[in-house]
């Protein structure tokens, strides 16, 4: 990786995946899973296109990168993601047994990294994900506010 740093190359690649969900006309949300430092699943919100509602960008990252790895637990692997994860990729990310989740924009009606719920450091749960957000949020707002004003 050249120039800028880990947290803003895997979150670019976040980002180019969430203007491709745009583009498909979905909301532009887009995720990547890391191992080390390769990226082994990337998603981007396909509900619209797959008649899936579980179809989020979160979740199609996992089976990605569970589907390369050959197992559904993915410990010590990251995943970046453009919006903080709703409570049922949350959930998926901490079955996956997910190090550390890493989000541009938060989100203040769905947010379960900790603006509505926490999900993903939940005590009473057998895992809990490390959280660090922030990281490329201007742009990951700018996307969504983009798109949902072109829809009204």
């Amino acid at each position: 990786m050249t120039g800028g740093t880990r947290h803003d190359h895997f979150m670019g690649e976040a980002l180019a995946l969430a203007r491709r969900a745009a583009q498909l006309d979905e909301v532009p949300v887009g995720a990547v899973v890391v191992q080390g430092d390769q990226v082994i699943g990337r998603g981007w919100n396909t509900v619209i296109t797959d008649q899936d509602p579980t179809a989020h960008a979160e979740v199609n990252a996992l089976r990605a990168a569970a589907q390369a790895v050959g197992n559904y637990r993915l410990p010590g692997c990251d995943v970046y993601v453009t919006l903080e994860p709703c409570p049922m990729c949350a959930g998926a990310l901490v079955t996956a047994r997910i190090q550390t989740v890493i989000f541009g924009a938060t989100d203040p009606k769905a947010g379960a990294g900790g603006s509505i719920f926490q999900v993903l450091k939940n005590p009473l749960l057998n895992h809990q994900c490390a959280i660090l957000e922030g990281i490329g949020a201007d742009e990951s707002a700018r996307l969504l506010r983009n798109f949902f004003k072109a829809r009204r």
